[in-house]
Order: C-alpha cells, then structure tokens, then sequence
C-alpha cells in the first residue's frame, strides 16, 4: 500500500500534478509487496481463479487506473483523496479473502492506516477506516466469513518485505518532508528579514538587530551611531513620475545606501520612503562621512524611468545611548526634522549631542 507526505496544510492546487504522480509510484511499489504475503495465502487456500484475477486487479491493473482517474478528474488532489480511500476498501476486502489469517491481515490494515496518517491530509485515516471495515465485512457476507488465521511460516517470510521495505519508505518519505520543511522554514525567515522591494532589512528585523547592537554597546562601551535616512519630496515623485517611478527611486537608494556601508552595519527599509543605517564601531564624526557619501549618491542617480528627476536625500543622526532603542530612534529622527527643516538635502545630528551640521 502506497505511502506519501505532502505537508499538512498545502494548499492542494499546489498539488495538482505532483501528488497524484507521486503516490503512484508509491502505490505501485506498496500493491506490489503487498502481492507476496497475499499471493501466498491464496496458494496456501487452494484459491479459485476468481481470487487470483482480484489479485491482478489490486496489484497491477488498480496503481495504474488510480494515476488515470485522478489525472482526468477536475480537482487531480481530490481525485486522488478519493483513490487513497478505495486503497481501504480494497485492503479491507482482502482481509476475508485471505480468511482473515493473522499476521498479513494485521499488517495490511496498519500499514494502510498508517499510509493515510503520513498523508498529513487532515483526518483521512479517520475517514478510511469505516471503508475499510465496510469493504471487509461485504466481502465476508459474500464468502461465509471463512477463517483460516493460521500463520505458516512462508507467509510469515513473505510478510518481511513488505514490513521492512514499506517502513523504509515511510521513514524516508518523513526525512525528505523534514528537510523540505526546514528548507522552507529557512526561506521563510529569510524573507521576514527582507524588505520584498528594495532587499534591505526589513522593519521587524532592523529593530531586533539595533536592539541587540544597543546591548553590546551597553556591555562593551562600543560607540555606534544610527543614521536615518529620508527621500527628499518623494509623495512628488510619485504624483508626477508614477509610483513605479517611485519604486525605482527606492531600489537606488537603497544600493547607494548598501555600497557607502560596511558588511558590519546594518541597513534597514522602516517604510515608506525611510530607512535607517546602524554603523556599529562608529562615531558620529565618522558616522558624517558615510552620510555625505550617501547624500552624494543619491544625488548622482539617474533614473531611467523619471528622465530629469534629481532624487535627493536628508539624514538624521544619533549616538547610541543606554536609554533604550525607542529614545535612539526618536533622537535621529529629530536630527532629521531638523535637516528637512532647514531646506532638505543634508545632515544633521542630535540637538541633545551637538549642533545641526550642513553638509555642503
């Protein structure tokens, strides 16, 4: 019997194709062990040639009408939910066909479960269960409910592959969806840390990492200066250029920013048309001189998509203190009030630390 692990919760249009495909694989190589222990009962019991034609059916003709019927239905994930079902109901059938001998009944009706609980489908073992058991008990009403439950040992020898094997694919189907799942958990954070439009940190994590820098600053006494950064008009820019326009204003500055920055620091989009700078190690004298290249950067743009626009930016500047990252982030924003104020397109830093500063 068939085992699979999409991730519980996918959304099944994303498994329009793969999953009918993929449990057909695993449907052919389950029926096909299944076929050993289920063959040597029906050798044993002198079977009739009605038995051997289901068997055919089940193992052979059934994986591939399963593929054929799920591919041709108009939901392909639903189609094979309904296929996964009727594998109960075949394996329930085939517990009185084997007049109920023990151990391959036993291990064809909790492999078959236990192929529905590593589904990761909500509740679809919960809903094979009844099948199964309605399939079994049809198929003794039609045979008298014969038992045999003696196990020989052949049955018992033709039982270990398909104990061993299908547990081997179990076990490998969970550690690749393990591993998916911690490749995507990693994409995922990944992209929490991302600004989506200019690949910059984003808000969330920006503040997570000025936090921790404002701790080492506190423990170690390191100097760092956090420099706010604001596109001078850009509600203009996009009135009258578009917010593509915009858009590309923002990537630019933004790769100025990253290219007038060491791998140390850290630059972060806060929203809009702000973004912030923490330059670890730097003092805020030191600190002037990235500011200056980055003004002096964003002035030479030239976007392609706003012929004539001349982007221009104002920045704000703030020494770390032990006072929190609020009171740090609303010092740099006043150092930039005060650079808009007084005409946009240059510096200034902390009134609390020292006079505004223009930048020629």
């Amino acid at each position: 019997m068939p085992s699979t692990t999409p991730p519980p919760g996918t959304d099944p249009a994303r498994h329009t194709q793969r999953l009918p495909r993929r449990i057909h694989r695993l449907r052919t190589l389950g029926m096909g062990l299944a076929a050993l222990p289920t063959g040597m009962v029906l050798l044993e019991n002198q079977a009739g040639p009605g038995a051997w034609a289901f068997l055919l059916f089940t193992t052979v003709v059934w994986p591939q009408l399963a593929l054929w019927l799920a591919l041709r239905h108009p939901e392909p994930f639903r189609g094979e939910i309904r296929n996964l079902l009727v594998d109960s109901i075949l394996a329930g059938m085939w517990v009185p066909l084997m007049a109920f001998n023990l151990l391959p009944s036993v291990l064809l009706v909790t492999l078959t479960t236990v192929d529905k609980i590593s589904t990761g489908i909500d509740r679809l073992w919960y809903w094979s269960l009844p099948l199964m058991a309605a399939g079994a008990v049809a198929v003794g009403a039609a045979t008298g409910f014969e038992m045999q439950p003696m196990t020989s040992m052949a049955v018992m020898v033709a039982c270990l592959p398909m104990l061993m094997i299908h547990s081997i694919a179990v076990s490998q189907a969970s550690y690749h969806l393990v591993r998916k799942v911690k490749r995507q958990n990693r994409q995922l954070d990944e992209l929490s840390r991302r600004d989506t439009l200019t690949a910059l940190d984003s808000r969330r994590y920006w503040q997570e990492q000025a936090a921790l820098l404002l701790d080492q600053c506190a423990a170690t006494g390191e100097p760092a200066t956090l420099l706010m950064i604001d596109i001078d008009h850009f509600k203009a820019i996009n009135d009258r250029h578009g917010h593509a326009a915009g858009d590309d204003v923002l990537r630019a500055t933004a790769e100025v920013i990253r290219h007038s920055i060491r791998q140390q620091d850290a630059a972060g989009r806060l929203g809009g048309d702000e973004f912030a700078v923490l330059l670890r190690g730097t003092d805020v004298t030191a600190a002037g001189i990235v500011a200056q290249r980055i003004r002096e950067g964003v002035q030479a743009l030239n976007v392609q998509s706003a012929p004539g626009l001349q982007p221009t930016v104002s920045l704000g500047l703030a020494k770390a203190t032990a006072t929190g990252l609020r009171t740090w982030l609303e010092a740099a924003d006043r150092a930039l009030y005060q650079a808009k104020s007084r005409g946009r397109n240059q510096m200034a830093v902390d009134d609390g630390l020292q006079a505004a500063v223009d930048l020629p």
